[in-house]
């Protein structure tokens, strides 16, 4: 099957002032009266469940006591210190899975504090004050640590070891700094450029050095990595992508929801991003819900997300599926791509997409036998990341699930090498994870260098 119609990828499809209207911060900033009144819900609960619930264990209840003392700067002195990247995080963190999913409140009242809005609100407070950095370096260690990857990571652990007095060169393959959080985010959820202003502030302590435009490609860069700094954390993330492996991937209009999602970060002018009218995505997480709705705000007439299995395994929240929703998106599940179809017109060109619906017999999926058939001038992949460096295994780096084995506190088996953030085994691919796995990095190594 292909379709009579000719492919439809063009920008422009809405008026210029549209653009700005639908990419608007999707959470507007509480305002300092809303502020005041949700602080006042918190029960500052003794052994809050909330703090236990945060990977980066911010003390919560103490937080949002100090907004509603009116003393904003405190709140995110609290926040900040267990986690740098606290502004980010308030703006992308599941929140409704993790601090707000065991606030008492949702028993007793049916609804959480906002935990993540007012973590904003402090924040953005300190961001916008005169004076936003409230740290300050140790005495100078003489100890240098190299650092690959500038993303949560990597910005978590470099920022760690600067405070406490170390050097930090970080090396990262991009132009911008900041990993996700600069090119694989929705635009939406981080106006503003607020991404970058987040790095200007981690970098404003001081310590720190950024080399862009570096890859990590060969042992010998390994080498003398580990040859010229005191200790290395690799926190370069997970650059490549699954592939979906079946016909007519390579077809024009079929590419990966990571370089969409980037470029239209990247992107100066929106109006110029050209968009299919009809488009399909690939996958069942939040890159794929991102990818989706930023479709539909471009103007896309139809957008239909895919996903292989049911609703209760998709890595998208709940509150991101509804998000979806909301935005026009079409969420199909229990269906896998069979092939990409060409279009009639243009046998060059995605016409549409077949698809094999799914079932769960004795613990497997397995086909029906039934078929679906979606239209799509645009194919957005969004079916995970991988790590995919050979060189890691070359340089006798244990693995596990194709990623880097270590301890709890990111040691490898390379005497001297930790890493943290997705390219790291056994985590949960989230933000404030991999804040986490950055921070208690960089205080294994300072114990280390300090011994």
């Amino acid at each position: 099957m292909s379709l009579s119609l000719a492919p439809d990828i063009q920008a422009g499809r809405l008026e210029t002032t549209d653009y700005a209207q639908r990419f608007a911060d999707a959470t507007p900033r509480l305002t300092r009266a809303q502020a005041m009144l949700e602080a006042e819900r918190c029960l500052y609960c003794y052994d809050a469940p909330c703090a236990t619930a945060c990977p980066t264990h911010i003390d919560v209840p103490s937080f949002i006591k100090r907004i509603g003392d009116g003393n904003l700067r405190g709140s995110a002195r609290a926040i900040l210190e267990a986690n740098p990247l606290g502004g980010m995080c308030a703006r992308v963190c599941p929140t409704e899975n993790l601090c707000e999913a065991v606030c008492v409140r949702n028993t007793q009242e049916g609804k959480p504090v906002a935990i993540g809005r007012l973590q904003r609100h402090a924040v953005d407070a300190l961001m916008d004050s005169a004076k936003p950095q409230i740290f300050t370096r140790a005495a100078p260690t003489g100890k240098k640590i190299a650092v690959v990857g500038a993303g949560p990571a990597g910005l978590s652990c470099a920022h760690t070891l600067a405070k406490l007095g170390h050097d930090v060169v970080v090396f990262d393959a991009k132009p911008k700094a900041g990993g996700l959080n600069e090119y694989g985010l929705a635009s939406y959820k981080t106006t503003n450029n607020f991404a970058q202003a987040e790095v200007l502030w981690l970098l404003s302590i001081g310590g720190i050095e950024l080399r862009h435009s570096w890859r990590l490609s060969g042992v010998a860069q390994l080498d003398a990595l580990r040859r010229d700094f005191d200790a290395l954390f690799l926190g370069m993330g997970l650059p490549n992508t699954h592939q979906l492996g079946v016909p007519g991937e390579a077809l024009y209009g079929v590419q990966d929801a990571v370089d969409f999602i980037a470029t239209l970060r990247q992107a100066e002018d929106l109006s110029t991003l050209p968009i299919g009218r009809q488009v399909v995505v690939i996958g069942g997480g939040m890159t794929a819900v991102d990818a989706a709705v930023q479709a539909k705000l471009l103007g896309a007439q139809d957008v239909h997300m895919v996903y292989r299995r049911g609703p209760e395994s998709m890595s998208a929240s709940k509150a991101e599926q509804e998000w979806a929703l909301t935005n026009g998106v079409v969420i199909h599940h229990w269906l896998s791509p069979v092939a990409v179809l060409p279009n009639s017109v243009d046998a060059h060109c995605a016409g549409a997409v077949s698809f094999a619906r799914q079932k769960m017999q004795d613990g497997k999926l397995v086909a029906t036998g039934e078929t679906l058939v979606l239209e799509a001038d645009m194919v957005l992949k969004a079916i995970g990341q991988t790590l995919g460096n050979p060189l890691l295994a070359q340089a006798n780096f244990e693995l596990q699930g194709g990623r880097i084995a270590t301890d709890a506190n990111g040691l490898t088996n390379q005497p001297g090498v930790w890493a943290g953030g997705d390219c790291r085994a056994g985590g949960l691919d989230l933000t404030v994870e991999a804040v986490e796995h950055g921070k208690l990095s960089a205080q294994a190594i300072h114990a280390q260098l300090s011994a």
